[in-house]
C-alpha cells in the first residue's frame, strides 16, 4: 500500500504517522528523501529483509529530490506488496505530474492546520482528546482555552499535559498554568491599539520584537484588521462570518470596538493598516517601526 500525507498541519501528521508505527509489526525505516537518488529506489521499494517479510518505509520530502521525485510514477507498480510506503510532503507543487499521478492512485491524506472557521471541530477535538487522556474539563473551561492557546494543536496538547498534573480543572487553574498562544497574543495587541491604550501596544511590542517575525505578525494583525472592517460594514456578524471563513465567535470579540469605532473608525483602520503594507512592501522604513506606528495611530483614533 502507498499513502502520501501532506499538509501544514505537523501534529496530526505526526499523530497519523504514530498510529501507523504502532500498528506494524516491527520497526519502521525512516528515510529522508530529500537525500535520496535513483539508484537506491530499487533496495527501498522491491527489497525485503532478512529481519522481516513486511517493511513500513516512511519517506520524507522525496520532492526535494528532483530527479526521483520526477521519475517516481514509473515505480509505483514495483512497489512489493510487503511493503507499505508513506510519502511525507509539508509542502508539495501539486501542479507537478508526479503529484497528479500520485493523487490518481494512491492513497492521499491531507492535514490541513485550523483556521477561525474551525473553532467547532477543534472544540470537539479538545474535548475528545481531554477525555482521553482522563482529564475532567467543562464546556467553559474548554473555550477558555482555545481562547487562550488559540488553534495550534501543539499548543493545546502541551496545555493538556500540563492540566493533566493538577486535582481540578477551573478558568483560575488555566489562567495560572496555560500561556496565551501567539494567535491570542496577536489579537490582543490589535485589541489594544482599538481601545486606544497606546502605553499597552508598545509594551506588548517590546516583548514580541524580541522573538517573532515582524512579516508573519503584520500580516496577522492585518487579518484582525479587515475582519473587524468586515464586521463593522458587513450586515451581521453571522453572516460576515460565513462570507469571509471565520467563526462567529472570533467577530464576537470585536464587537465592542465596531459599536465605538464605527464605520468612519474602520475606514481609517484599512487605510492605515494599506499605508503600512505598501511601505512594508517598498522597505521605507524598518518593518517593526512601521507595525509600531500603523497601531499607534489605530489606538489614536477618535470615532
Amino acid at each position: 500500500m502507498i499513502n502520501l500525507l501532506t499538509g501544514s498541519n505537523t501534529y496530526e501528521l505526526e499523530q497519523y504517522l504514530s498510529k501507523l508505527k504502532q500498528d506494524f509489526d516491527g520497526r519502521a525505516e525512516i528515510v529522508d528523501g530529500s537525500r535520496l537518488e535513483l539508484n537506491q529506489l530499487p533496495d527501498m521499494l522491491m527489497g525485503v529483509t532478512l529481519f522481516s517479510e513486511k517493511r513500513l518505509v516512511i519517506v520524507r520530502n522525496l520532492s526535494e529530490s528532483k530527479d526521483v521525485w520526477s521519475r517516481l510514477p514509473e515505480w509505483l507498480d514495483r512497489v512489493s506488496d510487503d511493503i507499505e510506503l508513506v510519502l511525507v510532503e509539508s509542502k508539495v507543487d501539486k501542479r507537478t505530474a508526479t503529484y497528479k499521478e500520485l493523487k490518481k492512485r494512491v492513497n492521499c491524506v491531507e492535514l490541513t492546520e485550523w483556521s477561525d472557521r474551525d473553532f467547532g471541530p477543534a472544540e470537539n477535538w479538545l474535548e475528545s482528546e481531554a477525555k482521553s487522556r482522563g482529564i475532567s474539563i467543562d464546556k467553559k473551561c474548554t473555550k477558555l482555552l482555545l481562547n487562550r492557546v488559540g488553534l495550534d494543536q501543539w499548543g493545546l496538547s502541551s496545555a493538556l499535559d500540563k492540566l493533566s498534573l493538577l486535582d481540578s480543572i477551573d478558568e483560575l487553574a488555566i489562567e495560572k498554568h496555560v500561556e496565551i498562544g501567539y494567535a491570542e497574543n496577536i489579537f490582543n495587541l490589535f485589541e489594544a491599539a482599538l481601545s486606544g491604550d497606546s502605553g499597552r501596544v508598545d509594551d506588548m511590542l517590546y516583548v514580541l520584537e524580541k522573538s517573532e517575525d515582524p512579516y508573519k505578525l503584520f500580516g496577522l494583525v492585518a487579518g484582525q484588521a479587515f475582519q473587524f472592517a468586515a464586521l463593522v460594514f458587513g450586515p451581521s456578524s453571522a453572516e460576515v462570518a460565513g462570507s469571509i471563513g471565520v467563526h462567529p465567535y472570533a467577530l464576537s470579540k470585536l464587537s465592542k470596538y465596531s459599536k465605538h469605532l464605527g464605520k468612519s473608525g474602520a475606514r481609517k483602520i484599512v487605510i492605515i493598516m494599506n499605508k503600512a503594507d505598501l511601505d512594508m512592501k517598498s522597505s521605507r522604513a524598518e518593518p517593526w517601526f512601521l507595525i509600531r506606528r500603523a497601531l499607534q495611530e489605530i489606538s489614536n483614533i477618535k470615532k
